[in-house]
């Protein structure tokens, strides 16, 4: 099979070359085995050089919001009231662990994404 692991940005970019060539690779077969490796290689190389932030929690929630198709009426039973809603919406109240735990459990929002330190805003 000769694959060897992705050190530098050629290496990582003549993977990508490959992957595409292999995009309808088969399962079980050797194609398809080479596709999977070099995904996992390609996956790997990318977690180590491009690491992805996490979004502040207030974007995170609007994202899920609008994704989902809900109302701050939806986020009522894990947030409070509307007006407490829209103070976290603005950025004027911090979630509470509560608040956070019912919005993971009740959305699906990554516990990570909720817990961070929202960004500064400027007024």
């Amino acid at each position: 099979m000769d694959i060897k692991p992705l050190k530098t940005e050629a290496d990582y970019q003549a993977a990508l070359k490959e992957i595409e060539t292999l995009m309808f690779a088969v399962v079980d077969t050797p194609e398809g085995d080479r596709l999977d490796v070099l995904v996992t290689l390609v996956e790997a190389y990318e977690a180590r050089h491009y690491p992805l932030d996490l979004p502040d929690p207030v974007e995170a929630i609007k994202f899920t919001m609008e994704q989902k198709g809900l109302t701050v009426k939806d986020l009522e039973p894990m947030i409070g009231r509307s007006n407490r809603v829209y103070e976290i919406l603005n950025h004027t109240r911090p979630l509470t662990l509560k608040m956070i735990w019912r919005l993971h459990q009740g959305l699906g929002i990554p516990a990570e994404s909720l817990i961070r330190q929202p960004e500064e805003r400027l007024a």
